[in-house]
């Protein structure tokens, strides 16, 4: 069984503070900040990584924005589950259980490590088969299939790493992870073009090696992340003394977790059909919508993370018995994310060429991917509305009507919309990023009248 930590008052390290007192509004800024640092060192590290794929040609981009697609799905299953990891934690840590929530910190640990092991078997083998079933160029299928195998021999550090960061932001304890991420991400930036381009000593790996950057860093991440876990530098305190699997609490967690395991999965399985419904138009309609893609992750950071920052202090609040507080902090967190998304339409809409042309010159990437940026923009408000939404149902445990909405959004809504808008008039290849923006506008409507029902503030787990 874990042990309570030692006062981190006693070991300077000041992370006592309790998440459901005091200013919602600084306690979500608090919270958010470290994240989106977090997080967006992840993003623009694999953003860089792009930019030095485009050197690459236009095949390698579309290799590895579709490959990436695939991995995503893999990798998005995972964060999925860990949902489970983060509303229990924070559930725990918010009663003041600290006991009971490093013992399901290391029942996590279970959960990372078999399903890293898994994928990675599973996904080796199937790489080349999966890619195969897009109808892309054959170079397209060859270096998505390298990139992606090299990905995925990596899945046990990318688990337990996402595991260890899950355990920490649950707890309360975003600036951690962020440390962590900043050192292995810089690290991860300055040896892509190396092992990419074959600089100085290191070999030409070409796309191949834009993975390994990317393996390496979450490799090096995991180790961090585990030795500051156990050795007390963070919130939480474990330890394998005593230890014993507790199918049990697995099992709760898991529970939890398959709902958004299940959403995270439906996305990334909307990605590859949205790919599908694209590869006809060409390889740079595919490369055009897979850097689209990648802006609006870019794009979404702050969203993201103040989602997931109303997410934890929606779990601490409600483990604390004050629903009140974690219903305002969802509603505080929206207002910010409508004040960012605001700041981006601007921006995105005056300058749609010029962001697309970081990525790549070539002129008629250009010219479509600008285009699929300014459609974008018509569903950016509620998207980011969605996302927070999201996140805070989420961090309540109540996973299950959000997998309903999600599923019903993408695939009763974008998915069929995204096969039959491209046959209308003139629409063409335009239609199917049309189709994603009516997708999130229903979706945001949905996902704003179930949380206003307030259901999720009764969710035991």
């Amino acid at each position: 069984m874990a042990q309570e930590t030692e006062n981190p008052a006693e070991t300077g390290i000041t992370l006592t503070r309790d998440w459901t007192k005091g200013s919602i509004f600084r306690n979500l800024l608090s919270l958010s900040w470290p994240m989106v640092v977090t997080e967006g060192f992840g993003v623009v590290a694999f953003t860089v990584d792009l930019i030095w794929v485009g050197r690459l040609g236009s095949a390698s981009i579309a290799g590895v924005g579709v490959a990436s697609m695939v991995t995503m799905l893999i990798m998005g299953a995972n964060v999925g589950i860990v949902m489970g990891v983060r509303a229990m934690v924070a559930r725990l840590v918010g009663a003041g259980d600290t006991t009971g929530a490093n013992h399901a910190a290391t029942q996590a640990l279970v959960i990372g490590i078999v399903y890293g092991v898994v994928m990675t078997a599973v996904g080796m083998v199937l790489a080349k088969p999966v890619l195969g079933l897009f109808g892309l160029e054959p170079l397209v299928v060859s270096e998505g299939t390298i990139y992606m195998r090299v990905m995925l021999a990596g899945m046990l550090g990318f688990s337990l790493r996402i595991t260890a960061d899950s355990i920490m932001q649950a707890s309360g304890d975003t600036i951690t992870p962020m440390k962590i991420t900043i050192l292995t991400r810089s690290i991860h930036l300055l040896l892509a073009p190396f092992i990419i381009f074959g600089w100085w000593v290191f070999p030409k790996m070409g796309v191949g090696g834009a993975a390994m950057a990317n393996v390496t860093a979450h490799t090096l991440a995991m180790v961090v992340g585990l030795w500051v876990l156990f050795t007390g530098r963070s919130r939480l305190r474990l330890t394998l003394s005593n230890f014993h699997t507790d199918p049990g609490i697995i099992w709760r967690m898991v529970k939890i977790g398959i709902p958004a395991c299940i959403m995270s999965i439906q996305r990334s399985l909307s990605y590859l059909v949205l790919a599908w419904l694209m590869a006809p138009f060409g390889t740079v309609a595919v490369a055009a919508h897979s850097l689209a893609q990648r802006i609006d992750t870019l794009l979404f950071l702050p969203t993201w993370a103040l989602g997931t920052g109303a997410g934890v202090l929606v779990g601490q609040n409600l483990g604390a018995q004050q629903p009140h507080r974690a219903e305002r902090s969802t509603w505080l967190a929206t207002g910010l994310v409508t004040i960012v998304m605001l700041i981006a339409t601007a921006i995105f809409l005056l300058q749609a060429e010029g962001i697309v042309s970081i990525f790549n010159t070539e002129p008629g990437l250009i010219d479509i991917g600008g285009d699929f940026l300014r459609i974008a923009v018509a569903g950016y408000l509620l998207t980011g509305l969605t996302v927070v939404f999201q996140q805070a149902v989420l961090g309540a445990g109540d996973t299950f009507p959000a997998m309903l909405i999600s599923i019903l959004m993408v695939w009763v809504l974008q998915l069929p919309l995204a096969f039959f808008l491209p046959q209308v008039g003139n629409l063409g290849v335009y239609g199917v990023r049309w189709a994603l923006v009516i997708g999130i506008a229903i979706g945001a409507v949905a996902y704003a009248i179930y949380f206003r029902v307030g259901r999720w503030k009764r969710k035991k787990l």
